[in-house]
């Protein structure tokens, strides 16, 4: 165990295992089938590792910003102010790297403004006042909830999702 000296550090921790096992999952399912989708309707692999990206922006771009608000845009406008270009990731290696990169990215942009600044106020999707450090936490559990879609659709190709090789010792 990690001896945090921070809140900070506690969350900061947190999204780097949850993200993490995304890139694994990812790195789990062969470049052949990110196109994959179980249904017409649902999110293909590349396109849950591309709002896992998207989303991950938004979440750290917020909550750096002095005037961090959920609500100052729509989300729509929200995704292309943070995430420009990230619409167009469509290979694995590819989104890969940019959930490495941005993971790293949005981590400085967090550390730089410290803790006191995560632990202060802003307005949520739903209108509402939270801390910064809840909406983190919020941001990181929708991650792991993707990770889980993309577990689910690894075991629907046939293959052992990546937290499951991981314990089983594979």
């Amino acid at each position: 165990m990690n001896d945090y000296t921070t809140l900070l550090e506690e969350a900061l921790e947190a999204w780097t295992y949850v993200r993490e096992g995304v890139i694994d999952e990812l790195r789990n399912i062969p470049e052949k089938q990110v196109n994959f989708r179980p249904r017409p309707e649902s999110r293909s692999v590349a396109e849950l590792a591309q709002h896992i990206v998207q989303s991950g922006l938004l979440m750290s771009g917020e909550l750096s910003r002095p005037d961090g608000d959920f609500r100052r845009k729509s989300y729509e406008a929200l995704l292309r102010e943070h995430g420009p270009g990230m619409a167009r990731l469509r290979t694995r290696k590819a989104l890969l790297a940019a959930l490495a990169r941005t993971r790293k990215d949005g981590e400085q942009a967090l550390r730089r403004r410290g803790e006191l600044h995560i632990l202060g106020p802003i307005r949520r999707f739903d209108g509402k006042w939270g801390t910064r450090l809840a909406w983190m936490n919020h941001g990181i559990a929708h991650e792991e909830y993707h990770r889980g879609q993309l577990a689910l659709y690894a075991r629907l190709l046939g293959r052992v999702p990546a937290l499951t090789q991981l314990i089983q010792g594979g």
